[in-house]
C-alpha cells in the first residue's frame, strides 16, 4: 500500500491523479506544509525533511521530489503503461521529460514569477519563451509530450498549464488548451479530484 503524503492545493495533487492512473493500492494522510501567505506550519508527521510534498511511502521505502516520485511509480506498476520501462525505445524521452521538468521547467517558471533574470548560461534553465518553444513544437508533433502515449509527464506538465495557463506567465493558445483538456478529461483526474475535495 503507497502512502501519500498530501496537502490540499498543492502540487500533491497531482499525484492522487497518477496513483489513479496506475490503478495502485494507495492512502492518503493529510499534512499540514508552510504556504506562501504565510499560513500552514510545518508537520511532524511528514517525513519530508523540508516539510514539503508530495512524499509516498512504500514499506520503510520514503520517495519525496515529483520526479523521482513519477519515476519510482511507473516503474512499480509498469502494466499501466504509464512510463516506459527499460529497454522501451521511448524510456530517453521520457526519463528527458521527467528531468527537463525539474531542472529547466519549473526553475524558468519560478525565475519569472519572482520576476528575476539569470544570465542566460549562469544556470541550469532558460527563459520561459524559449521552453515554450519547444513545448509548442513537441505538441505540434503529436497529442502528448511523448507523441501518441499519455504519460505522467503529461501529469505533471499538463496539470501545471492548467494551474498557469491564460496568466501572466503562460498565453493561452488553442494548442495548449487542447492539451491541457486531453490530459484533464481523462477519468482518473476526474476520481483524483474527488478525492482532493474530501
Amino acid at each position: 500500500m503507497i502512502k501519500l503524503y498530501h496537502a490540499p492545493r498543492s502540487r500533491s495533487s497531482r499525484f492522487i491523479f497518477l496513483l489513479e492512473e496506475l490503478g495502485a493500492p494507495y492512502e492518503i494522510a493529510n499534512v499540514s506544509i508552510r504556504r506562501g501567505d504565510g499560513s500552514g506550519a510545518l508537520d511532524e508527521g511528514n517525513p519530508h525533511p523540508h516539510g514539503k510534498v508530495p512524499v509516498i511511502r512504500d514499506g520503510e521505502t520514503v520517495v519525496y521530489e515529483s520526479i523521482a516520485i513519477a519515476l519510482y511509480l511507473t516503474d512499480k506498476f509498469p502494466s499501466a503503461g504509464i512510463g516506459p520501462v527499460v529497454g522501451d525505445p521511448a524510456r530517453g524521452a521520457y526519463l528527458t521529460w521527467l528531468a527537463y521538468y525539474a531542472g529547466v521547467m519549473e526553475p524558468a517558471w519560478m525565475s519569472a514569477f519572482m520576476k528575476t533574470d539569470v544570465p542566460r548560461g549562469t544556470a541550469g534553465w532558460v527563459k520561459t519563451d524559449e521552453v515554450m518553444a519547444l513545448i509548442n513544437a513537441t505538441l505540434s508533433k503529436g497529442p502528448y509530450i511523448l507523441g501518441e502515449k499519455f504519460s505522467a509527464a503529461d501529469i505533471l506538465i499538463g496539470t501545471t498549464f492548467q494551474l498557469f495557463m491564460g496568466s501572466p506567465l503562460l498565453e493561452k493558445t488553442p494548442l495548449l488548451e487542447g492539451y491541457v483538456n486531453r490530459v484533464t478529461s481523462r477519468p482518473a483526474y476526474a476520481r483524483a479530484q474527488a478525492k482532493e475535495a474530501v
